[in-house]
Formats: structure tokens, sequence, C-alpha cells
């Protein structure tokens, strides 16, 4: 049953649900100050506001919490529900209420604009989309992203940077003119029918349209070389090599076609990072990657509706196909709300097989990997380091804080390629020149404790040996973090102790759970998984798993290839050596041509043959 925050709040509101209208329209909630805690749409008010408080209905912990905080209903009345959304993106926009899923700062987004109202049109960054005649591209995830759009349309197109008036009548012009970013029209050197041509071929450049950009070059290259002005071909030869370099740059596995954006999203809690793939043209023209918040306890395709209305309506262009993720609610409304702003018709898809599904999972695999950069960005700030490093130190009872700590892992396949690594934080901050990598010599078979004994005997050995004071080995760290549960945590501390260095605070962090164990305490420590404490010593373990992987593969690699060339006959340990470093690896040797392969040291045609068999 739900709880409101007062015997009259839930008497004032059970009147006005008595009194709700069976149309469509946009509700809120209020707490008794009157802000606004949530902004709903619905195609029936009445129908909608009682199902917060049907029998059996479950709501999320989100909207229980909004619901109890809730001391009045307000709501307005539409003709369609079309018009609800409308109304509802509005309010979300001015009102930013606590309890909807929200774009942040989408106030603010970034565009490209080109101010085609002037006569000689700049290309420029800003934050305000107006109706004057300009043509906008955006929105964009950041000022950076722009930024760095400009930075590379400018290293192709020569047009102006500057907002002075042009006279054409200057005595001389500024640098940019010299380094062939401007064409100079402030001098003269331009007509405006010319400038206006490479405006046109930015907007082309832009809409994904490269190919018809690069034809109109190579023409006016071949008319300008014609003409025996040999500088001015070998500007544009440079811009089309520019062009063809961006083209490849933007061409992608999945087989795609025509104008589409492609969204999928990666969530963790609270944190939800959106990647948007712009395709125009079969090309991938452009990413961004945008933060949800207030995602926490919401379903997938409630994110994405979220994502979808509050994007595009702040969207400068709508393509004819949205590639999703996870399908949208009130499919019909956003649809026909998509195709009203753009026009003409668009298109939902939410492919489960196929070349499109192989783009998604492009997208969603960049999501995560932003999400993940996203939480590296956060948790590097001075102000985060300090409160995770003093978590640390609190939660595990630690005599000092954390400055230096070290993570293990033993990576393995069977016992095989077996090799252990150490990482190190200094201030919550990878350190790599004081990483270190070990192969396992003394265990043989399938043993991960003994081999992570192994490896922390060999490190902590180094501290007994005046050889090595004044390396990095000699730094005692503050903790030592094993990827492990209780066993391993068991075995490290035993491996201290072989090697004196049992006063070393250890822990271990268990991936299942995310536990941490600690010595002399029989339960681990179960911290919120928001914690930035957590997320440090998460970072740290995983760390320490992807430098211990890398080594692993290394190993491995360089053990199939010995054990290929040991069995050719003729191809003894030095050819093997010579090889190997002439060629890089067993497969660029098979891909060799065979005279290339028997003019290699060593080699003769007859070997070079031989070898070719064999592979």
């Amino acid at each position: 049953m739900l709880q409101f925050n007062s015997e009259m709040s839930q008497s004032l509101i059970t009147e006005q649900i008595r009194q709700l209208p069976n149309r469509p329209g946009v509700y809120l909630w209020r707490d008794a100050e009157g802000n606004i805690l949530y902004v709903g749409k619905a195609a029936n008010l009445q129908h909608r506001v009682r199902s917060y408080f049907a029998a059996g209905q479950k709501l999320t912990p989100k909207l229980q919490q909004m619901v109890g905080r809730a001391a009045e209903l307000d709501f307005f009345v539409t003709t369609n529900e079309q018009e609800a959304l409308i109304l509802e993106l509005n309010l979300i926009k001015r009102h930013h209420p606590r309890y909807n899923v929200q774009l942040k700062d989408d106030k603010t987004f970034p565009y490209l604009k080109i101010s085609l109202n002037e006569d000689w049109p700049r290309i420029y960054f800003t934050r305000h989309l107006e109706e004057n005649g300009g043509r906008y591209f955006g929105p964009f995830a950041s000022a950076r992203s722009v930024r760095q759009t400009l930075k590379a349309l400018k290293r192709i197109f020569p047009f102006r940077s500057c907002s002075e008036p042009i006279t054409g009548t200057d005595s001389r012009a500024c640098l940019e003119y010299d380094l062939n970013l401007c064409r100079g029209p402030c001098i003269g050197a331009v007509s405006r029918e010319e400038y206006a041509e490479i405006i046109k071929q930015v907007i082309l450049f832009l809409e994904g349209k490269q190919e018809i950009v690069v034809d109109k070059l190579e023409k006016r290259m071949k008319a300008v070389a014609q003409a025996l002005d040999f500088e001015k071909a070998a500007i544009l030869r440079d811009q089309i090599q520019a062009i063809h370099r961006v083209i490849e740059g933007q061409r992608i596995a999945a087989t795609v076609s025509g104008e589409q954006d492609v969204i999928a999203f990666a969530q963790e809690r609270d944190q939800t990072c959106v990647q948007v793939f712009f395709i125009r043209g079969g090309k991938l023209i452009g990413r961004e990657s945008f933060a949800l918040q207030g995602t926490r306890y919401e379903e997938p395709p409630q994110i994405m509706t979220s994502f979808v209305k509050q994007f595009y309506s702040s969207s400068a262009y709508i393509p004819p196909l949205l590639v999703l993720q996870h399908p949208v609610e009130d499919m019909a409304v956003i649809k026909n709300w998509l195709q009203g702003r753009r026009g003409a018709s668009v298109n939902i898809q939410v492919p489960r097989r196929g070349n499109k599904k192989k783009l998604l999972d492009i997208v969603a695999e960049n999501a995560h990997q932003a999400l993940e950069q996203f939480k590296i960005k956060k948790l590097a700030t001075p102000k985060e380091l300090e409160a995770a490093l003093a978590e640390i130190q609190r939660e595990l009872k630690l005599p000092h804080l954390p400055s230096r700590m070290e993570g293990y892992d033993i990576s393995n396949i069977q016992g095989v390629a077996a090799v252990g690594s150490m990482v190190v934080f200094d201030q919550g901050k990878p350190n790599p020149s004081h990483y270190r990598r070990f192969k396992i010599k003394t265990v043989a078979g399938v043993d991960d404790y003994a081999m992570l004994q192994e490896v922390l005997k060999r490190r902590f050995k180094r501290l007994k040996s005046e050889d090595w004071l004044a390396d990095s080995w000699a730094i005692i760290p503050d903790l030592v973090l094993i990827d492990g549960g209780k066993g391993q945590l068991n075995a490290a501390r035993s491996a201290l102790q072989e090697t004196g260095a049992d006063s070393v605070p250890v822990a271990s962090l268990a991936k299942e759970n995310e536990a941490i164990f600690v010595p002399r305490k029989s339960r681990p420590i179960a911290l919120p998984r928001s914690s930035p404490g957590l997320q440090l010593l998460q970072r740290l373990r995983d760390e320490a798993h992807r430098f211990a992987l890398g080594y692993h593969q290394t190993i491995r690699q360089r053990q199939s290839f010995t054990s290929v060339l040991d069995i050719i006959p003729g191809i003894g340990a030095k050819r093997k050596r010579s090889l190997l470093k002439q060629f890089g690896s067993v497969q660029s040797i098979k891909e060799a041509p065979l005279e290339e392969l028997a003019l290699a040291k060593g080699m003769t045609r007859g070997l070079a043959r031989k070898v070719k068999e064999f592979l």
C-alpha cells in the first residue's frame, strides 16, 4: 500500500484523482512546497493516475519514494496524445523534476552552425537554435565534440573563422590565409561565388555526401592543372586526399546503407551512457555519447523512450530510420511526433538478427566503454580520489591512508602459460612504470593459490635485498589487493608471512558479489556499488586482471609460434629466431611470398618452399 506524506495529502490527492477527466494530458506530482517531483503523459489521465494505486500494481522503489513525498496532483488536458508528449517534454526541460529520467545538461546542447543568412557565411559553435536562416548540425554531446569537428573541417575546407566585416579591401590577410586555412575574402582573394561553393562542400561533407565533394574537387583540380596553375592543383589534391582519409575512417565492419541513427546504451545503477552512431550514405559520419540521470530502477524500454523523446526534441535533423537497442513505449505516438518534426516518414526498428543487429552490438559495446571511461573520469577528480582513499582506509581499518596500493592476479588456462601480474596505484592513480610481470616457474599444473604465493614471495623477497633499496621494489605498499575470495586471501597471507612482510595490509576482492575479504574477519565487507572506495578497488583489481591477461596471451602466442616452427625440418633455433625477427609472426611468415621468404637471412629457396608447405 502506498504511503503519502500525510493524511491530508492522501485525502486531497484521492479527491483530485476522482475529478480527473478521461482525456489525454500531462500530470504532475508536487511535494508540500509545490516543487514538481515528476511529470508524466497519459492517453487517459484518470486511468493512468489511478494505475499507481491499482491492486497488485508494483511500482519501482523510485516511484514509491516519489509518491511518498507527493502532497498534490496537478494536470493539463490536451487535444491528443501527441500534444501531451510535447507538453511533457517542455515541462521536463523547464523544471527538471527529480524523479524523471533526464539528459544531463540538455538545455545547453552545443551545435555547429553555418550562418547561411550572411553574405560570407561563418561556421561556428553555438548553444542556441534560432529560426534565422542558419543551418545547424547537432546536437553534440559536448563543446569538445563541436570543436573537434570544426578542427577537422578546417583542415579540409578553407572557410573563414573570424567575425570581422568583409569588405575585400583589407591591406593584408591573417595567418590562416598564409597557411591555406582560409581563402582570404577579407583581401578580395576569393569571389563570393567561389566562397559559397566552399560552404556547399562543407554542408555536403557534414551530411555524409563526401563522394559528391570529391567528384567536384577532382573536376576542378583537372581544370586548374590544365590551366597550368599547379600550386592550386596541389592544394586541391591535398583536400581530396584528406577527404579520402576521412571516408576510410568512417567505413564500418557491418554492412549498412542509407541514413539512420543507431542507438544503444549501457546502464549501471543510476549511471546510463547512451551512444548514438550517425550513419549517412552508408558511412559512420559521427558518434556521440550522452549521459542520462535518474535511471535507477527504470526498465530498458523506459530509458530508451526518455532518451529518444528528449534527444530528438533538440535535434537539428531526424533521419528516416532509427535503429534501437530496445523498443520505445507509445511507439505510434512517438513515430507520429518524429514524422511531424521531420516532415516525412520515420521508421523505427529493433533488430534481433542480421547486419543491423551486428551494428547495434558495436554501438552497445561503445556505450559500455564510454560508461567505463565516464566512471574513470569521475573517480579521477582530486575530491573523489581523496574520498575513495579515505573510505578504503576507514572500511578496511588500515593504519595509513592507502597512498600506494598493489594489485595482483594470476592468468592461465589449465596451468598452461601461467603468469602473474603486479600493478601499482599511487594516490589512487595507475603508475605503469612500477608494474611488474611474472612468468610462473615453480608451479606445475592447475594451482592458482600456489602460483599467487610464488608471485608474492618473489615480489616481497626484494624488500630484504640491499641491491634493490633505490628501486621501486623497495617501496612497501599500504595495501595489497588480491583478485579472489577467502581462499586467495589466506594463500596471500601465508606468502607474506613467509617473506617477513606480514605487517603489510592485505585484502581480496571477489568478482561475484564485489565482496571485500580481510584477515581476521569472518564476514566480507559489503560496500554500496556507488561507493567511490569500492570503485577504486575495482579499478585496481580489473587493471591487475587486464595486465596479467595481456602477458598470458603474449606467452601463449610465442609458445604456439615456437611449436609450429620447431617441427619443420631444416629450421633450427637460429633460423627460427631470424624468421620471427624479420616477419614478426608465424602468420606473417605464412602470408609472405615464396621469393621474399627465400631471401631471408639463412634461408634458401628449397627451405622456403618447405616452410610454406608446412604452414
